[in-house]
């Protein structure tokens, strides 16, 4: 990897998401429905051990290993997360229902997670097509089959995805990601210029500004987000990391740390915006304030999906501190967690050769 490198989120958000988290709950006031309420919070770590008292009291369990497996995937042990959804599926009736279809997504995204895109890919074939709209089911594949360099299929899933999502912004964007993430950005860029042309009227001011920030249109994107920051949507973390990465495009570093510092000042520290606050400082070559920042993030336990991001960006600041002792005995520890994580195993050899 380049010096310059950092993790950066694929998505807002993990594929929590995606809608499809809270269905299936037959039964009112059980350690299951308890344990889905702190799941739709990400309250993982209060989550797990309800479902696990749900196992151990033989409620309906199905769901309660699809919930232990949600949990875990949230946490980012995909291993485990893997194990739980196999075993909600073998517990599974004869006739296949929108939750079996369910658990096999998320069961194809944490193979996806754990780097067995083979395994993923054979799930979400099983169920492609088996209901009516599906479009996280063909995001996904998409994102497999592109990362595998099946580039054809790959198109065909994502153009299937936008569809079935009726074009939907936040989909175009994501679907962007995808292709700027495997290095076919304006291809990608196709989706934004098509979004703005057919819905610029439905979209609000955040979405406009975000196309236009991934159109590196950053003077439109400035305006929209500060717009959408004005009208009352400053408590929002995606606009303010957002209109951040804005400024910082637009070379305004400074600027963009005291949004970042102002948010966490006024509501309260979130793991998203210690992580960018990290990476801005890197790029200013504030290297202790970027480690500072990243390790704030990380103290953050609860409800942290950005655990990976941080614990990586950490690293990156120690490199850039020279502590190259430090990084790699982190690193040691990063790869422990995220074994598939080739980069990381990259940056990994280089330490070992300081």
């Amino acid at each position: 990897m380049t010096r310059k490198k950092v993790i950066t989120l694929l998505f807002a958000s993990l594929c929590l998401s995606a809608g499809l988290v809270l269905g299936g709950c037959a039964k009112e006031n059980t350690k299951i429905d308890e344990g889905m309420a702190a799941v739709e919070k990400l309250d993982y770590n209060a989550a797990l051990p309800l479902f696990e008292q749900a196992i151990v009291e033989k409620e309906d369990m199905e769901l309660a290993y699809r919930g232990q497996g949600l949990c875990y995937l949230g946490l980012t042990d995909y291993g485990q997360a893997i194990e739980s959804f196999q075993k909600a599926l073998s517990n599974a009736g004869m006739f296949v229902t929108e939750t079996e279809i369910d658990i096999n997504y998320y069961l194809a995204m944490a193979y996806y997670k754990s780097g067995d895109k083979s395994s993923a890919l054979e799930t979400l074939n099983a169920i492609a097509g088996m209901r009516e709209k599906q479009e996280e089911v063909y995001l996904l594949r998409g994102m497999v089959r592109m990362e595998s360099g099946d580039y054809e299929n790959a198109v065909a899933d994502l153009d299937s995805a936008l569809g079935k999502s009726k074009g939907d912004t936040a989909m175009a964007i994501r679907i962007y990601q995808v292709y700027a993430d495997n290095g076919h950005t304006e291809e990608g860029k196709s989706y934004l210029s098509s979004a703005l042309k057919n819905h610029l009227g439905s979209m609000d001011d955040y979405e406009k500004g975000t196309v236009y920030y991934y159109m590196e249109d950053y003077e439109n994107a400035k305006s929209f987000l500060e717009k959408a920051k004005s009208d009352g949507k400053n408590t929002d973390t995606e606009t303010i990391l957002m209109l951040g990465k804005t400024y910082e495009q637009l070379g305004d570093s400074n600027y963009a740390a005291s949004i970042y510092k102002q948010y966490i000042e006024e509501q309260g520290a979130k793991p998203a915006i210690y992580n960018q606050l990290g990476l801005c400082k890197l790029e200013a070559g504030e290297y202790e304030e970027a480690l500072n920042a990243f390790n704030s993030g990380l103290a953050m336990e609860e409800n942290n999906e950005y655990i990976q991001q941080l614990r990586f960006n950490q690293i990156v600041a120690y490199e850039y501190l020279g502590d190259f002792e430090k990084a790699s005995a982190l690193m040691n520890g990063y790869l422990e967690s995220y074994p598939d994580d080739a980069a990381a195993v990259r940056e990994y050899e280089f330490l070992k050769t300081r």
